[in-house]
């Protein structure tokens, strides 16, 4: 009996074990309660990456706000850069599960197509075109269009992105079928976002990490454009 209560003794209780801090678990907890109270403060520095993916069998999409840019002005107020767009990533399936970002195309909406796309319907359809030489002798030679059609059944609709390189002889073209509810999720965050990229945010007089000092100085976010691909 005597030696039973010795081993009660010298064994730990398990409330014990749980409250007992390995070596450098303290330095662990401080480390992610700062990140957290950075978070919750937004303290974030550098870019922020939040797309909202869509992962299907031939192709990927997702979509993510790209903010504009402003630059001060000698009177102390700031002045309209480059205007936001929401960046559209397109990127082909290479087998089950697996998908090819070197081969990624990109398409930038413009706050009057984001307009076009949330106020559409579950039966009707919107197609935008793109042309960087539009209205110069080099119209034509890049072009790109993108589509949003509904499923005959109305269950969601299918997103097609077409790009047509004629100085390299390319012609891709992705087709990602989305759900009503991812759709939703589209139209809701393409609504909350539309404002920011426009700008208006400012006249909260909310902090924003886009405006420079020059207008040459481009924050990091927006350094890849819609044809850089």
């Amino acid at each position: 009996m005597a030696i039973l209560k010795l081993i009660g003794l010298l064994r730990p209780s398990r409330n014990q074990l749980l409250h007992k801090r390995l070596p450098g678990e303290g330095v662990r907890d401080s480390i992610w309660q700062h990140a957290i109270n950075t978070l919750a403060a937004g303290k974030l520095t550098g870019r922020v990456f939040a797309p909202y993916s869509v992962f299907k069998g031939k192709a990927a999409l997702s979509a993510e706000p790209r903010l504009p840019t402003f630059s001060k002005l000698d009177s102390g107020g700031v002045k309209l850069n480059r205007r936001g767009v929401i960046m559209l990533t397109f990127w082909p399936s290479v087998g089950e599960r697996k998908y090819d970002w070197e081969k990624r195309q990109l398409f930038a909406l413009s706050a009057t197509e984001v307009g076009s796309l949330i106020s559409i319907g579950t039966r009707d359809s919107c197609e935008f075109f793109h042309d960087p030489s539009m209205l110069s002798s080099n119209a034509g030679q890049v072009r790109k269009s993108l589509s949003f059609k509904p499923n005959a059944d109305g269950s969601g609709y299918f997103v097609s992105l077409s790009v047509v390189n004629n100085n390299l002889k390319t012609n891709d073209r992705f087709t990602v079928p989305v759900t009503t509810a991812e759709f939703a999720v589209m139209r809701t965050a393409f609504s909350f976002a539309l404002p920011h990229i426009m700008g208006w945010d400012r006249f909260t007089n909310q902090p924003s990490e886009s405006v420079s000092q020059s207008p040459s100085k481009v924050v990091p976010q927006l350094m890849e454009t819609e044809w850089d691909r």
